[in-house]
């Protein structure tokens, strides 16, 4: 680190670094420069260090890595609370033609009230799944980007695209899809517009078609084909429900992991979402291949969508994080409430309360989530050398005081108060409050949108 970078120093506070040994210091500090964490240890922080510009006291507080989201749906903002005694499949065809009616104003401020809350709960690297592309509806995938610029956030905008409408026996609504090559252009040229490699990278794309059953064969397999000519990842849905099971046995003579593998859909460049229905040969083949999976207990609750086998992946190697998925089935919208409750679904499953800890919790939504993203070597634990994105746990309040230990405090405990937030070494949130965007302003904007597009799809 250059001697002149501006240094901030955190002292006198519980540490959890998530790192491979999961050390943990009872009191500690971190000190910061410019954009990287440059030491973590007990006790004080070294003496002498110049150009600090900030020393923040501790006490009373956990510091962890910052949340990492792997799945979302940033534009269900504005259709939150709808639909909400639905399956999966149900959900989709009763919601479908409203989001078939979005534009770039509605997916901005979408995006603007989704980043927002989830950042403000911790979160330091988001993810927007997006594949819902009407025609003449603007820049979308730009103003998504620009939303998760504005706020700070270190982002990665998974491009999605549907070409199988219901003509096709698919379930969106046909003016709702692209054409296979203009979903394919498309793509390629979000990526090259706006993927940046490096390894303090803000923004990453990834190719991420939809799901096998608003998708063609060839579409999965192009895209396979253009996020490996390119260097980028490639996401999706699978697994998430027995009916989706059944589709691809019907469509195409095979369930979805053999679908996947059959068309360039499995390696360690691959994140799926959910795969809730996973049989012994599934996760073995997610393991052998290291394939990740975005976990997202709460939608999967909301839509009834079962519980996905998280223990039996771990145990076998997969790499798991953990997802908000879009908040029309997740309303709360917020990652640090997934800690908890992927703790607690998880122990209704088959391996009760062996299932997860509060420390494996933890490490799912940091760790796990950085793995899954490919950023593993840059964020999800505190260590010297890793970018700079950490956050400040308040457990001296009433929420949490009373529990000893921190890291039960905040995984099983209420969602705790964040008093700052760090992204890339720069301060986001303070004392619970977003500092580069107006909460109350977000609010406005996201309840006028939503009533425009209510008004939109009802004329339609």
């Amino acid at each position: 680190m250059a001697p002149s970078a501006d240094r901030i120093v955190i002292e006198n506070a519980a540490i959890a670094t998530v790192d491979a040994q999961d050390t943990e210091y009872a009191s500690g500090h971190v000190v910061v420069a410019g954009n990287r964490i440059e030491s973590i240890g007990a006790g004080k922080a070294p003496e002498g260090l110049e150009n600090v510009v900030r020393r923040v006291d501790g006490t009373g507080h956990l510091v962890t890595p910052g949340l990492v989201n792997t799945h979302h749906h940033f534009y269900q903002w504005i259709t939150r609370g709808l639909a909400t005694d639905h399956n999966l499949f149900n959900w989709l065809t009763a919601l479908y033609p409203t989001w078939a009616r979005i534009d770039e104003q509605m997916t901005y401020a979408a995006a603007q009230g989704s980043l927002g809350m989830m950042v403000r709960g911790g979160v330091t690297t988001a993810m927007d799944h997006h594949y819902v592309f009407p025609r003449g509806s603007g820049d979308l995938s730009g103003s998504i980007i620009r939303a998760a610029s504005e706020m700070g956030v270190r982002f990665t905008l998974a491009r999605g695209s549907m070409d199988r409408s219901e003509k096709d026996g698919g379930l969106p609504p046909d003016f709702a899809v692209e054409t296979l090559e203009g979903a394919l252009a498309a793509t390629e040229e979000t990526v090259k517009k706006h993927h940046d490699a490096s390894f303090d990278a803000m923004t990453q794309v990834a190719v991420a078609p939809c799901s096998p059953f608003s998708v063609s064969t060839e579409l999965m397999r192009q895209g396979a084909e253009l996020a490996r000519r390119l260097g980028v990842r490639l996401h999706t849905h699978g697994s998430e429900t027995v009916e989706e099971e059944k589709f691809c046995h019907e469509l195409f003579g095979m369930g979805p992991t053999d679908y996947f593998e059959s068309t360039g859909w499995l390696g360690e460049d691959v994140w799926m979402a959910h795969c809730v229905h996973m049989n012994d040969s599934d996760i073995a083949a997610f393991a052998r291949t290291g394939t990740g999976v975005a976990h997202c207990p709460s939608s999967n609750a909301r839509l009834a969508a079962g519980i996905a086998r998280v223990p039996d992946m771990l145990k076998a190697g997969v790499p798991v994080g953990l997802g908000v998925d879009g908040t029309a089935s997740n309303e709360s919208g917020e990652l640090h409430t997934e800690l908890r409750n992927a703790l607690l679904i998880n122990r209704l499953g088959a391996h009760k309360e062996a299932a997860l800890n509060a420390r494996q919790a933890l490490r799912l939504g940091t760790y796990g989530g950085a793995q899954v993203l490919g950023r593993a070597t840059q964020i999800g634990s505190l260590e010297a050398g890793k970018l700079a994105d950490l956050v400040l746990w308040k457990t001296d309040g009433i929420g949490h005081a009373s529990i000893a230990d921190p890291v039960t405090a905040i995984v099983f405990g209420a969602a705790a108060p964040v008093t700052l937030s760090l992204v890339n070494g720069r301060p986001v949130v303070e004392n619970g409050r977003l500092l580069h965007a107006d909460e109350d302003v977000i609010a406005r904007s996201t309840r006028e949108q939503a009533q425009r597009l209510a008004r939109i799809a009802a004329e339609s």
